[in-house]
């Protein structure tokens, strides 16, 4: 009941709550991040497409650039040297390259209101520069007096008076057409046009890509800070984890390791576990030691028993020092068992055992080894201490003479042996001659080994 109360008044930060509020707070940082994560992807895409839109005009415009010098070139050089292939390249670039009108209308569509405007300008005086070329072609091939002719050219009807003109005239006309300063002028209006357009996609791109970049820009601003945030976060979820788990761990462990109570520290569900943790250690120690007792102890006279005196004889094996044994016996016990009971009998082994307590110092060991038998060790003892030990025996005999209690008068046998190297088996066998020898005296007295004695198992 009293730890029970005591975990009720434990007070503390809890890690099951601290972990929900981390992972709460992390789902929304994830989840901020994910959404700018998106919104800079749509931005970066909106800042390539219009970087991608602001190339590929440039590279329309170029085409369109290219094919109309070409056609400006395979014309001139056909009025200047009438050859017809140049008039057949003329015609292929027109009819299957198609490079001008291609680009053109590829811009077209990817062109704005006003851009479009540009480049149906710019359409529009293209085909009017083709018409002329092919006027052109026309009067230098009448002037050179080719007849195999392209539909487009053969179908071109000269005007009246440049019909009259001679082949020399002709020639040199067509030449003054395509090199002339009203060629140069349609096609710098063309070139105007196409860098008109091109200028304007290039306005609005630019405008695309600042907003883009100003919205990318704030995006990442954000992002950083949602980094941070996290990082932040982590670190605090660092510092907790050593306060309130890492460091009690760590003292749990060392409290383990010592076998003592767990002291009550970091959170709320160690500071309980610790409370219950000390709670079943007092109660083990408790029960341990209650069978610690019963396990040494003899469970009638409260003396050590066999078992403890056998552990006591094999550290004393490990200690080269002085030490002494008694061997002590109960004189005709069992008729005293047989003419007073079992009861009375019982009665005078607790009677012995107490008496050996009370006599012997704290320091040494008295047990009961046997029905009626007991056992004295005594540390650092020597022969010089005989007459005490016998004297204490025979004061011992005095009183059990007139035990009271409706007892019977009871006397004891001792025997004792010294060693100067710790416990061995041959100082078992010196005591237990010894009390043989006062058996066989008619026991009630006490003696110690001495040289000549017969040891047990001798023959």
């Amino acid at each position: 009941m009293e730890t029970g109360k005591k975990k009720a008044r434990v007070r503390g930060v809890s890690v099951r709550h601290v972990n929900f509020g981390v992972m709460a707070l992390s789902v929304l940082l994830y989840a901020a991040l994910l959404v700018i994560s998106f919104h800079a992807a749509g931005e970066y895409t909106d800042m390539k497409n219009a970087t991608d839109l602001y190339i590929s005009c440039q590279e329309n415009a170029a085409l369109v650039t290219a094919g109309s010098d070409y056609l400006t070139e395979q014309v001139r050089l056909f009025t200047f040297t009438l050859k017809p292939e140049y008039m057949e390249n003329y015609f292929h670039e027109i009819n299957v390259d198609r490079r001008r009108e291609l680009a053109l209308e590829h811009l077209s569509t990817q062109a704005g209101e006003r851009a479009r405007e540009y480049l149906s300008k710019a359409l529009e005086r293209s085909n009017q520069l083709t018409e002329l070329e092919i006027y052109a072609i026309r009067l230098a091939a009448e002037g050179a007096g080719i007849s195999d002719l392209p539909p487009e050219v053969d179908e071109t009807e000269l005007f009246p008076g440049h019909k009259a003109l001679s082949r020399e005239e002709k020639i040199e006309l067509s030449r003054e057409k395509v090199f002339g300063e009203e060629y140069q002028a349609r096609k710098a209006l063309i070139n105007d046009n196409v860098e008109a357009f091109i200028n304007d996609v290039m306005s609005g791109t630019q405008h695309r890509q600042e907003m883009s970049m100003s919205d990318l820009s704030r995006a990442m601003t954000t992002q950083r800070l949602a980094f941070s945030l996290l990082l932040l976060l982590n670190v605090l979820i660092f510092v907790m984890i050593s306060i309130l788990i890492v460091k009690p761990l760590s003292v749990y462990v060392k409290c383990l390791h010592e076998d003592r109570r767990m002291e009550v520290t970091g959170s709320y569900e160690f500071k309980h576990l610790a409370l219950t943790y000390n709670s079943i250690h007092e109660l083990n120690a408790a029960n341990e030691m209650l069978l610690r007792h019963q396990a040494e102890h003899d469970g009638l006279t409260g003396i050590l028993n066999r078992s403890a005196f056998d552990q006591m004889k094999n550290m004393m094996r490990l200690k080269p020092r002085p030490i002494a044994l008694m061997l002590i016996d109960v004189d005709r016990f069992r008729l005293i068992n047989d003419g007073y009971g079992h009861e009375a009998g019982d009665k005078v082994l607790k009677l012995a055992a107490d008496m050996l307590k009370e006599s012997f110092r704290t320091s040494d060991y008295p047990a009961r080894i046997g029905g009626d038998e007991f056992a004295v060790i005594m540390d650092e003892v020597g022969p010089e201490q005989q007459k005490a030990l016998c004297q204490k025996l025979r004061d011992m005999n005095r009183r059990l003479a007139h035990p009271g209690g409706s007892l019977p008068p009871v006397s004891l046998s001792a025997g004792g042996a010294f060693s100067p190297m710790g416990f061995t088996d041959e100082l078992y066998r010196q005591a237990d001659a010894a009390l043989c020898a006062v058996k066989k005296d008619g026991g009630g007295g006490c003696r110690f080994y001495e040289e000549g004695m017969r040891l047990p198992g001798d023959k």
